[in-house]
């Protein structure tokens, strides 16, 4: 409780966060006025975020999926965890092999609580969390490297899933963060994305949503197809490449959502 109770004060309600916010468009309880303030300023402008938001944790799914049961990869660095709900990374690669490993990274004392408190593994795999931030890649490695809870010398699966899209475009430093995390890893490691764009908007909505980002309604920065296919420089894409998630190896019943209700891409690439 001494625990919980010092992580609580160091949570400032009064400045919205994006794993708060993600958590109240999933229907969620663990979200302050602040969070459903932005949420719904964004939500106003653009009506199909939440149906974006949904496609993204389907297509976690289905990339933990394809990860661990195509793959063959039983390591999984999940770096923005977000507020624990249904098919999370570890149950998802579990329930394909228990002895799979799993270390979530979040920058939320919220989240860690959360996480701690509920993302337990199976018996025979291991689930594990260190709090730190995206935008500090070494400092993930070496708590992960500490704490053990991965062995870095053998494949691991790198998740960047609606985090990167927070990192200011335009300066490099997202691709660098994704270059200092993978020169860590060995090859046949693999890296999955998602990440949010404006490519699939009608130009009155792209103008739009500029202004709520000029005006810091919001801090989801866009990246468009080419600075996505980007970040998996010296990668080997895996089938079907880069495409809009709900696109993503779909299920069979597919999804016929408006692109631009999405504006998601994704994919997944492989360290040779």
């Amino acid at each position: 409780m001494a625990s919980s109770d010092a992580a609580a004060r160091t949570i400032d309600t009064s400045v919205p966060h994006p794993a708060r916010r993600y958590d109240y468009w999933l229907g969620g309880k663990d979200n302050f006025a602040a969070d459903r303030e932005s949420a719904d300023a964004i939500e106003a402008k653009f009506p199909g975020m939440r149906a974006g938001i949904r496609a993204n944790r389907a297509v976690l799914r289905r990339m933990t999926t394809y990860l661990a049961a195509e793959a063959g990869l039983r390591q999984f660095l999940d770096i923005g965890t977000g507020l624990p709900t249904a098919d999370n990374t570890h149950e998802v690669a579990q329930r394909i092999d228990p002895h799979s490993r799993v270390l979530y990274v979040d920058n939320d004392p919220l989240v860690m609580s959360h996480a701690r408190a509920l993302l337990t593994g199976s018996p025979q795999g291991a689930t594990d969390y260190i709090e730190a931030d995206l935008r500090d890649p070494q400092a993930i490695l070496d708590a992960a490297r500490e704490r053990q809870a991965l062995d870095l010398t053998r494949p691991v699966a790198l998740m960047l899933i609606a985090v990167l899209h927070f990192v200011r475009p335009g300066h490099g430093e997202a691709q660098a963060i994704v270059r200092t995390l993978l020169d860590a890893l060995p090859a046949g490691s693999c890296l999955a994305v998602t990440h949010f764009t404006t490519d699939f908007m009608p130009p009155e909505e792209r103008v739009r949503y500029q202004g709520m980002l000029d005006s810091g309604i919001s801090d989801i920065w866009p990246r468009d197809r080419s600075a996505f296919t980007a970040l998996f420089d010296g990668l080997e894409l895996v089938e079907p490449g880069v495409e809009l998630i709900s696109r993503w190896r779909p299920d069979a019943a597919g999804d016929d959502t408006d692109p631009s209700r999405i504006s998601i891409y994704g994919a997944v690439g492989r360290k040779l």
